[in-house]
């Protein structure tokens, strides 16, 4: 029987932090009712495993590329703002698989407005728009499969 789902988003998911949740349950169940108990924490290894396919490395290399390349330099960083409308790209998780996705979704939110930083006038008239990394995070960025 299901007993009682929590949303546990706003806790650090630590063991002490599942057992504190799942102790008052146990207990107002009582003990020797209890035959399982289920989590989600499951799901981390789940994203582990898909991490380590080459397309998804490829992806989330060529992500770690993009946002490093940003948040490496101010002028970047201050550009960046506008566009996403104060939302940061990296979405940081207890996992680091997690952290990798959930900031895959967040540059997929906001694809379209990285172009439009990435080929604004602004962006062409800063002198990073020309160096090596510059050029490679545009090519990331205006590719098809971005």
């Amino acid at each position: 029987m299901f007993f009682k789902s929590i949303d546990a988003s706003d806790y650090v998911k630590t063991d002490e932090k599942n057992f504190e949740l799942l102790d008052g349950i146990v207990e107002k169940i009582g003990e020797q009712n209890v035959v399982q108990v289920v989590t989600n924490n499951g799901s981390n290894y789940v994203l582990a495993d898909i991490g380590k396919l080459p397309l998804i490395q490829k992806t989330i290399k060529s992500a770690i590329s993009l946002v490093s390349f940003t948040y490496s330099h101010s002028s970047t960083l201050s550009m960046l703002r506008p566009f996403t409308n104060g939302k940061e790209l990296v979405r940081h998780v207890v996992t680091r698989f997690a952290t990798s996705f959930l900031s895959l979704e967040r540059l997929y939110e906001k694809k379209e407005n990285l172009r439009r930083m990435f080929t604004s006038d602004e962006w062409v008239k800063n002198k990073l728009s020309r160096e090596a990394k510059g050029r490679e995070t545009i090519k990331i960025v205006i590719r098809p499969s971005f």
